[in-house]
C-alpha cells in the first residue's frame, strides 16, 4: 500500500500517472506520433465523413480532454513535458508527411494530424485555453478544406490523385475561391480564423521559457513553413498548369450543385471571421468570464499574461514564414515545375523517407503484424490442426466418442430406463451401507 496518496507503486506520482494515461488515451483519439496509422486510412469514406471526423468530433476529443482535465494536469508538471514534446513532434512529422502525399484527402489529413500536435503542445504549456480557440477555428477551416476537396473529386469524376488534376480553376471557381480561403486560414495568413489561434499557439510555446517550450516553438515554426508550402503545392497542382487528367474526365469537370456549395459558403464565412470574433472571449480581456472555471491555471502558471509580453518578432514570424512557405510552393510547382522532380531524384532517400510516412507502418508490421501473424499460425497448426484435431484420442475425437455413447443410453424403451433406475438405487444404498 502506498504511504503518501501522491505516491502509487515504486514512488510513481499517481497524479503524474493519470495524467500521462489519460494522454496516451487521447494520443490515440487524436492520432499523435505512434498512434497516428489509423488517420490516413480513415480516408476512405465520404467528404462529408471526413470533415466530421477530422475537424469537429472526433480527434479533436483527445485535446478537449486533456483541456478539461486541467485541474489535474496543473498538477502533473511531468505529464505536461510529454504532452508538449509528443505534440510538437508531430506538428512537424505530419506536417514533413503532409509535404509530399499525392492524394488530396491525404495531405488534408496529415495536415489534421499536424494543426492536433499544436493544440497539444499549447496545452502542454499550460495554455488551455490557446489550445481550444484553436480547435474552434481549425473546425471551421479543416471542413472547409475536406468539403472542398470532395467537390473537387465530385468535379473530377472521382480522381483523388493531385497528378492527374490541374487546369480546372476556371472551371470551378466557387470551389477554388473557398479553397483558397481554407489554405490561407490553415497558413496562418492575417486576417482569416487561424491567424490568430495558431499566432497565440507559437507565442504561449515562446512564452513558456521552458526547454519543452523553447522545442514546441522551434517545431511549430518549421510546421507553419512547411503547412504553408503543402497548402500551396494543394492548390496549385489542383487547380493551376495544364490539364493533366483524361480528355474524358476534362469534358465533365463542373462545379457542384448548391446542396453541395451552401455549407462551403457557410463555412468559408466562418473560416474568415472565426479567429477576431472569438479572440477576445477565448484568449483575450473576457477570457475568464466566458471560461468560469471550467478551465483551471494553477496559481503558478501565468502563461496567459506572458504571452502578450513576448518580443515583437515573435507574433511576425509565423507570418513571415507562412508567407516564406507560400513563395517556395509556387517557386516550385508553378515558376519552374521541374524543380520537384529534380529534388526528388537527387535526395530519393529523404523522399521515400517522407513519402512512406516516416516508415511507420512498416515498422509496426515489422514488430506487431507479422509476429502476431506467426504466433497465431503456430497455435493453429500446433494447437488446433495438431493436438485438438489431429490426435487419435484428441479433445475432438474423445467428444465425438462421448456425444455417440450418450446418444445409444437414450433407447426410448421404458424398460431399459426402468433397469437402469434399479441399478442406480442398488449403488446408492450399496454406497449409503459402506459409508455407515
Amino acid at each position: 500500500m502506498p504511504q503518501h496518496t501522491e505516491d502509487l507503486f515504486l514512488g510513481i506520482n499517481s497524479i503524474e500517472l493519470i495524467g500521462v494515461l489519460l494522454f496516451l488515451g487521447a494520443c490515440s483519439k487524436s492520432a499523435q506520433l505512434g498512434l497516428h496509422t489509423w488517420l490516413p486510412d480513415a480516408m476512405e469514406g465520404p467528404t462529408p465523413v471526413s470533415a466530421l471526423i477530422h475537424a469537429a468530433t472526433m480527434v479533436t476529443a483527445g485535446v478537449f480532454l486533456i483541456c478539461r482535465m486541467s485541474p489535474l494536469m496543473e498538477y502533473a508538471p511531468v505529464a505536461l513535458a510529454i504532452v508538449t514534446v509528443v505534440g510538437a513532434s508531430t506538428a512537424f512529422f505530419a506536417a514533413t508527411v503532409g509535404c509530399v502525399q499525392n492524394d488530396i484527402k491525404r495531405v488534408i489529413a496529415y495536415s489534421t494530424c499536424s494543426q492536433l500536435g499544436y493544440m497539444f503542445f499549447a496545452a502542454g504549456v499550460g495554455a488551455y485555453q490557446v489550445a481550444m480557440f484553436h480547435l474552434i477555428t481549425h473546425a471551421f477551416f479543416k471542413a472547409l478544406l475536406f468539403l472542398g476537396a470532395g467537390s473537387v473529386i465530385h468535379a473530377m469524376s472521382d480522381e483523388q490523385d493531385m497528378r492527374k488534376m490541374g487546369g480546372i480553376w476556371s472551371k470551378i471557381p466557387i470551389t477554388y475561391v473557398v479553397m483558397w480561403i481554407g489554405s490561407l486560414a490553415l497558413a496562418g495568413i492575417p486576417f482569416f480564423a487561424g491567424y490568430y489561434s495558431k499566432d497565440a499557439i507559437l507565442e504561449v510555446a515562446f512564452a513558456a521559457h521552458s526547454g519543452v517550450g523553447f522545442y514546441a516553438f522551434l517545431c511549430g515554426m518549421a510546421a507553419a513553413f512547411l503547412t504553408a508550402f503543402y497548402s500551396w503545392r494543394l492548390l496549385i497542382m489542383t487547380f493551376h498548369g495544364r490539364p493533366r487528367a483524361d480528355h474524358h474526365t476534362m469534358e465533365h469537370v463542373h462545379e457542384s450543385p448548391a446542396v453541395m456549395l451552401i455549407p462551403l459558403l457557410l463555412l468559408a464565412v466562418g473560416a474568415t471571421v472565426t479567429g477576431f470574433i472569438f479572440a477576445p472571449l477565448f484568449i483575450g480581456e473576457h477570457e475568464q468570464e466566458f471560461w468560469n472555471s471550467s478551465i483551471l491555471n494553477g496559481p503558478q502558471n501565468h502563461i496567459l499574461h506572458a504571452m502578450h509580453e513576448v518580443p515583437a518578432w515573435v507574433p511576425l514570424a509565423p507570418v513571415v514564414v507562412g508567407v516564406a512557405g507560400i513563395g517556395l510552393a509556387y517557386l516550385f510547382y508553378m515558376l519552374a515545375p521541374g524543380i520537384p522532380g529534380r529534388l526528388a531524384a537527387q535526395f530519393r532517400g529523404l523522399y521515400l523517407f517522407l513519402l512512406n510516412k516516416w516508415y511507420f507502418d512498416e515498422l509496426y508490421d515489422a514488430i506487431l503484424v507479422r509476429p502476431a501473424r506467426r504466433l497465431a499460425l503456430v497455435f493453429w497448426r500446433t494447437g488446433d490442426a495438431r493436438i485438438i484435431d489431429g490426435m487419435p484420442n484428441g479433445a475432438a475425437d474423445l467428444a465425438v466418442g462421448v456425444a455417440r455413447g450418450a446418444v445409444r443410453i437414450q433407447t426410448g424403451r421404458v424398460a431399459n430406463y426402468a433397469f437402469a433406475m434399479i441399478i442406480g438405487l442398488v449403488l446408492f444404498v450399496s454406497l449409503f451401507l459402506i459409508g455407515r
